[in-house]
């Protein structure tokens, strides 16, 4: 009979929190949402599915006075109440929020969604193992900064996939003929919006500082006119 190792008891431990947090969020999301109906915006998402070739892209409203979008790991896409509001009162037009419907679609088309059990369950397996080695060479501190290691980490990635989300919808919001001008307005709006601020450094944070966002962009934008 194999030993099971304080590590693999860490992924297996990973993998049951993952399961129990998807379950618990669909749960969620299930009972406070219901499919957004919009005239407006669906012009919008349907010269995007027709790109895509898709029938359509239905988009659900989520319950919750945040500002924020999402991609839930089954595909879903959702706007919040708070986004959908700041809409209706003219604070963002239908094209910024078709921005941040394309963007979550990057987030679906590219994996994700379904890449964060991989990377949920191997986080904190690392976690685990930095803080044994840590422990024996640093007592008392070493499991503290084993954890802010392995968090770093996963804000970097969860960075890259900002980017890559970014891309996405620069290209589709591109081809839709709807244009990158509305992303790069949003951004603009974007910390008044969520009334975040800059009040962590770009390293520590899960996305990306607006101002790079926005010029990775317009990088984009400069090499597909070339």
């Amino acid at each position: 009979m194999f030993k099971l190792t304080p590590i693999l008891l860490a992924l297996l431990y990973g993998l049951a929190m993952y399961h129990f947090s998807a379950w618990r969020t669909r749960r969620e999301l299930n009972a406070r949402s219901s499919e957004l109906v919009d005239p407006n915006l669906k012009v919008l998402t349907d010269r995007m599915a027709q790109v895509l070739d898709l029938p359509r892209i239905q988009v659900h409203l989520y319950e919750i006075p945040q500002v924020n979008g999402l991609a839930a790991a089954d595909g879903r896409i959702f706007l919040t109440r708070g986004f959908y509001d700041r809409y209706r009162t003219g604070d963002v037009t239908a094209e910024e929020l078709a921005g941040v419907i394309a963007h979550e679609l990057g987030h679906v088309a590219l994996g994700h969604s379904r890449r964060r059990m991989i990377d949920f369950s191997s986080q904190n397996a690392l976690r685990t193992a930095l803080a044994m080695v840590l422990a024996r060479i640093l007592p008392g501190v070493g499991v503290y900064i084993a954890s802010t290691l392995t968090s770093l980490l996963a804000a970097r990635l969860s960075r890259q996939d900002e980017y890559e989300a970014d891309a996405y919808a620069a290209a589709l919001m591109t081809r839709s003929g709807i244009g990158i001008e509305a992303q790069i307005s949003l951004f603009e709006k974007l910390e008044t919006l969520t009334q975040s601020g800059a009040s962590a450094p770009a390293w520590l944070l899960s996305h990306p500082k607006t101002v790079k966002r926005i010029h990775a962009i317009k990088a984009l934008q400069a090499r597909w006119e070339d």
